[in-house]
């Protein structure tokens, strides 16, 4: 199973973006988002931006990995 996760993006420069996922930043590939800016939450899998998702998307993928978790 693949799993992504929900991130906020604070800082983004030359194709990479610094993310915070509950705390945890680390910095992750923008290359294939256009027009990613800071405020911004995306999906990140294997270290990658795949795709800008809402905050109600948000809260429904954290839901669901509490869910995983239990």
């Amino acid at each position: 199973m693949c799993v992504g996760l929900s991130a906020k993006v604070v800082r983004v420069s030359d194709g990479v973006a610094l993310v915070d996922a509950e705390g945890a930043k680390r910095e992750v590939s923008a290359m294939l988002l256009e027009d990613l800016e800071p405020g911004d939450y995306v999906m990140v899998h294997a270290g990658t931006a795949i795709a800008k998702i809402y905050s109600d998307d948000v809260d429904e993928t954290d839901r669901i990995l509490e869910g995983l978790n239990s």
